[in-house]
């Protein structure tokens, strides 16, 4: 088997191992933290999506994953850029520095403080038809991805123990 296809067809394997872990879950870790709805799962699947298949993939499994929630209920519009802009902050650094911990604060500025701006000032009054202040999101999107990167990194790290991946963590 070309080996091409042998790591395509792992990375696809992989990332829907991980839309699977972020829908699954979803329902039980999506809560109200102010105006939005947070799921810790999300950015702890962000995490390992980065650390296992690069910003790309990390990035189009958060989006299957948030559309998949917005199916369900238990997401809004906000998963969009709260779950993709963190995972392809955190896969692009990962993917220059090699280092779990770099990786998880990408993960954090990127859905902590860039994605609250972009929902107040894009999504929230185009998609949603609704003003919502910046500052009533930037505690819930912070609570809720400091929280999924520190259960990313800890994820990784067992995984690496446990001889399942080989990363640099």
């Amino acid at each position: 088997m070309p080996t091409s296809l042998k790591t395509d067809t792992r990375s696809v394997a992989y990332a829907v191992v991980l839309v699977a872990m972020g829908v699954a879950l979803a329902p039980y870790t999506s809560f109200p933290i102010g105006i939005a709805k947070v799921n810790p799962t999300q950015h702890f699947v962000n995490v390992l999506g980065a650390v296992l298949l690069g910003p790309w993939w990390a990035t189009i499994i958060a989006a299957i994953i948030g559309i998949i929630r917005n199916m369900m209920g238990v997401g809004t519009l906000l998963a969009f850029p709260g779950g993709m802009i963190g995972a392809f902050l955190a896969g692009m650094l990962y993917k220059r520095i090699q280092n779990l911990y770099v990786c998880a604060s990408g993960e954090i500025v990127g859905t902590g403080f860039i994605a609250p701006v972009v929902s107040a000032l894009f999504v929230a009054p185009v998609f949603m038809g609704k003003a919502i202040p910046l500052f009533a999101l930037l505690p819930s999107f912070l609570a809720s991805t400091v929280a999924g990167a520190i259960l990313g990194v800890l994820a990784v790290k067992l995984l690496k123990r446990a001889d399942i991946v080989q990363v640099e963590a």
